[in-house]
Parts: structure tokens; sequence; C-alpha cells
């Protein structure tokens, strides 16, 4: 139940350790995360990258004499300066340029480094002959073919580690706005109406219980963290893997029903489509919020406009929508609704480490494979 229990004391916040030296001239060294709420969790967390200097394998000069790497434009923030010293890569403007690149050219790419958002299609597979590393940035693979991809016996590399800390963060951000109404807060002190007049309350995160779907994935994990740094609560649906990590519920309904803040941090796999609905929404309240870091597909949009429309929930937050980046007009003229521009793992720093990453694994490869 929702407010049940609040604890007696806020737990401890996320313990860092730092690497003795940022600078080290070693392979890519990293930060550990700790989550001391639960011992599994820990286990269950990727290292996460701290600016890594990368270190060329020493046979990586001849590896790489008739090497091409395909890439498309990189997003900013994104610098491969190895790569680019020995002139590994071709840039081309979009997925449908490959097709038009002679056989030679696409016979001499052995490497692909794409993105979610361009994604890696079994057209793509097939015109690359020597295909035999694709890495991805962001952790999306709605657009990555990987039953093509193991056909081939193509190897693949998805960057998605390097966006928790930045997710959870705004998920994080996003449930503060919600609840203490700060985009109303800054309207109203820019106004002029404190002149006159008191801003309404807002709601305290303490004691709340935040509902996360995704809890024991690297994203849930971390927001949970947040969150218990915050005084809140956490809560998951009743699975194996959630064990131990919150109080757990049976069905989405019945999680919903026990969350002040119902939070998804999962992907938007087919079967989860449309997930919160109606129902979903009526559980959770005239008092509760919905965030959304995971995928549009996930909320019925039509059933939480209506809901937002009629107060059936107190508000949403959501950096994701089916139809981005159209928004519907219904949606955006409504005061109890946060929208950002799908901009969960959008920081330099996260680019940064990014880069860094896919920079050492493809020169790992290229040095291993020859």
């Amino acid at each position: 139940m929702r407010h049940a229990a609040v604890p007696s004391y806020l737990p401890q916040t996320a313990k860092v350790t730092r690497p003795a030296s940022r600078r080290s001239a070693c392979a890519p060294s990293y930060n550990k995360i700790f989550y001391p709420e639960h011992p599994r969790a820990l286990a269950a967390l990727p290292d996460t990258p701290a600016a890594p200097r990368v270190t060329l394998p020493s046979n990586v000069e001849s590896c790489c004499a008739m090497t091409v790497i395909l890439a498309f434009p990189a997003l900013a923030g994104m610098d491969y300066p190895a790569l680019a010293e020995r002139a590994l890569l071709r840039v081309v403007p979009d997925p449908d340029s490959i097709r038009g690149l002679d056989a030679a050219d696409r016979a001499a790419v052995r490497v692909l480094m794409t993105s979610a958002s361009r994604g890696c299609s079994v057209q793509m597979i097939e015109t690359l002959p020597s295909l035999g590393l694709v890495v991805s940035q962001g952790a999306g693979l709605d657009k990555i073919d990987i039953p093509a991809l193991k056909a081939r016996g193509i190897r693949f590399r998805n960057i998605g580690e390097t966006q928790t800390e930045d997710v959870a963060d705004l998920a994080m951000a996003l449930t503060q706005m919600l609840c203490r109404r700060l985009l109303l807060a800054d309207g109203f002190a820019r106004s002029g109406a404190w002149v006159t007049a008191r801003f309404d309350l807002g709601d305290s995160l303490y004691g709340m219980t935040m509902g996360i779907a995704g809890l024991s994935g690297r994203i849930g994990q971390a927001i949970a963290a947040r969150a218990r740094a915050s005084g809140m609560q956490i809560a998951g649906l009743n699975r194996a893997s959630n064990a131990g990590l919150g109080h757990l519920h049976d069905g989405w309904q019945a999680l919903a029903a026990a969350s002040d803040v119902l939070v998804m941090a999962v992907p938007g796999t087919d079967d989860l489509t449309g997930i919160i609905d109606g129902p979903v929404l009526a559980a959770l309240g005239p008092k509760g919020r919905l965030v959304n870091v995971g995928r549009g597909n996930l909320v019925n949009m039509d059933a939480l406009i209506h809901a937002l429309e009629t107060g059936a929930i107190a508000g949403a937050a959501l950096d994701v929508i089916d139809s981005e980046p159209q928004v519907p007009a219904r949606l955006a003229a409504l005061q109890n609704v946060i929208l950002t521009p799908h901009i969960g793992a959008q920081t330099w720093g996260q680019r940064a480490r990014a880069a860094q990453i896919a920079e050492a694994e493809i020169l790992a490869y290229l040095a291993a494979d020859g």
C-alpha cells in the first residue's frame, strides 16, 4: 500500500570508488558503482567506463593495412582518434548509401559502426560480404537484425552500458519535476505571480513507493539506488529476477496500485506494446504518476491522454513517445505532462565514454582477427 511504512532512515547513497589515476596508460580502466542494498544486484551491474585511454594492440598496424571500417556520421561528442589517424574509417551518409558503393569497396568492409537509430538490417548485411563485426552505439535492438547476424557468424557489440547512469538520472529528475511541479513553479516565478501569491505545495518523494518496470536491469537498479537515496520504497513485478530487490506484485495493475510513481525502464518488445493501458492507469489512480524512459510503445497513448485529461492520474513525464518526434496536440496542451525529446542518454560524458569503448573493441577485434 502506498505510504505504508515511511523508512526510519535514509539508506546509503551509491558508493563510488575511483581508479588511482584517470590517465592510466593501460587498457580501459573502469569505475565500479556499488549499490549496497542487494549483493546480487551489484553482481549484475556492469562496470561503468571512466574515460579510458585506448591502448593499441601491438600488431594493429599490420592487421589494419587492408581494412575498411564503414561508419555513419558520428554523433556529437563521439571521436575515434586512433581509427582516424590510420585512415581506417569510411563514412557514408546513411544506410541506403551502402548499396551505392562499388563491389570492391563493399568487399573490403570488415567492421560496421552503426547506432540504435540507424540499425543493421539484413539488406545491409547482405551487401557487405566480408563483414565480421557490427558495433552499435546505444542499447536499443529494435533495428538490429540479430538472427541475420547470427546466421552469418558476425559478431555484434552494442555499447549500452554507458547509458545507465544518465538515463537513471533523468528518470529521477523527471520524478522530482512531476512531484514538485517544477515546470509550473518556474512559470509562476517568471510571471510575477509570486509577488501576490504563494505557489501550491508539491509532494515529497520521501516515503513514496516507486514501482519500476525493469527493476532487475542495469537501469532499473540505478534508478532504484537513486530512489532509495530519496527515501522512497521500491516495488516491482513478481519475477524471479526481481527476488529480494523490493516489494513484488503480481501483474501490472497490482504494481500500479502499489506505486505512487510508476517508472518504465524496459525495452519496447512486442509483448509489452501498450501494456500501460486504461486499467493499469486506473489502478495507478488520481495521485499516481507515470514516468517513461523506456520505449514509447509501452504506453497506450489514447488511454494516457484520457487519464491525464480526466484526472484519472496526477501526471506523466515522458522521454519517449510512440509517435516521436511528432507530439500529439492533446498531449502537448496538458499542464500535468512533462515532455523531453528522447534525451535519456544524451550527455557529452556518455558519448565520449561510448566512443572510447567502441574504438577499443574494434581495434581488439582487428588485432585478434588478423
